[in-house]
């Protein structure tokens, strides 16, 4: 089923992690902020836990680097540093700040007054994904659109998801914006236990359509 978004004024991208933003909606947040329509993205977590062994990527060190991939990836596509918002909150373990967790993202949603929230899907296999979802299904209020967008597994396809499909040029662009997340892509090699995407996750998350799950109540 293809997706169709309608007339938008306000966009908000709700991401997990750094990086979750251009995984989940690169194409729509390009496409719609080249319609004219406010593009804003909120961050929750830090992403500190992605290298937690590495001694040349200290926390403080890797959580500067993490903000500075998302904003140099979004003003790409026109989306300005200071439409992008970095909650700060401790990944891996965003189950024990639930309540920050909502504070923060009703005074975003509360800013931006959005037409269109973009979310982390209820089912994904990551537990903060799962947490952002449930913290903003909180905050739904009558006439704001909600749209799921699928990480973990990479590659999965939920049933009924709506799908936005790519050209080509589109796809190269978002295959980039991925890989320009070095700290999630091989740049940190101190670390035998840290995350890094693979050519087949890659892949996946540049798949040819973007993929959506329309959330209701």
């Amino acid at each position: 089923m293809r997706l169709h978004l309608g007339a938008l004024c306000r966009l908000l991208v709700v991401a997990p992690h750094p990086d979750d933003e251009a995984i989940g909606a690169y194409t729509v947040m390009h496409r719609l902020q080249r319609r004219g329509v406010s593009v804003r993205v909120v961050v929750v977590t830090d992403g500190a836990a992605s290298h937690l062994g590495s001694e040349r990527w200290p926390r403080r060190r890797l959580v500067a680097e993490r903000q500075r991939e998302s904003r140099r990836v979004l003003r790409r596509i026109g989306v300005a540093a200071g439409a992008v918002t970095f909650l700060g909150l401790p990944d891996g373990c965003l189950h024990t700040r639930t309540a920050a967790a909502r504070r923060g993202l009703a005074k975003a949603i509360g800013h931006v007054r959005p037409t269109l929230v973009l979310l982390p899907a209820d089912g994904d296999d990551h537990p903060d994904h799962r947490t952002v979802a449930a913290c903003v299904a909180l905050l739904r209020r009558p006439g704001l659109r909600m749209l799921a967008y699928p990480v973990w597994p990479a590659g999965q396809r939920p049933a009924g998801a709506r799908l936005l499909p790519l050209t080509t040029q589109e796809r190269l662009a978002k295959r980039h914006a991925v890989r320009s997340y070095r700290t999630q892509s091989g740049l940190i090699r101190d670390d035998p236990q840290g995350f890094s995407m693979t050519r087949n996750q890659i892949a996946a998350f540049t798949r040819p359509s973007e993929m959506f799950i329309e959330r209701r109540r």
